[in-house]
């Protein structure tokens, strides 16, 4: 993602990969969503966000991505959130939302996202 953040595929594809390797429920589950946080997963997610803000694809996949990474109800998870929020995913989410009125996927993720943010 670093390395070609113009390329609108690779962030939107690199963003639907970060969202399903941080799925599921369980320890194994809990422990990549830490991992891809450590790895600046909620960062560069973001930064496709803004970079992209046009493309449905990279803000339906980048609130998603933030919004796998941010889930959970313990400390760990909480302190994720706040990372998300100093990085910008709720304004980024918002915008999202906003650029894509018709677009019911990234309403469905932007609206998810900001209410996990909340």
């Amino acid at each position: 993602m670093q390395a070609h953040p113009q390329v609108a595929g690779v962030q939107q594809f690199s963003c639907w990969a970060v969202a399903g390797v941080c799925c599921g429920s369980d320890a194994a589950a809990f422990a990549r969503r830490q991992r891809a946080a450590d790895a600046g997963g909620i960062e560069v997610s973001v930064a496709a966000l803004r970079a992209h803000p046009q493309v449905a694809g990279v803000q339906q996949y980048g609130c998603w991505a933030v919004a796998s990474v941010c889930v959970g109800s313990d400390a760990a998870a909480m302190a994720r959130r706040q990372r998300a929020v100093i990085a910008g995913a709720t304004e980024a989410a918002v915008g999202a939302v906003q650029a894509h009125p018709g677009d019911a996927a990234v309403q469905r993720q932007g609206q998810a996202l900001r209410d996990l943010l909340a």
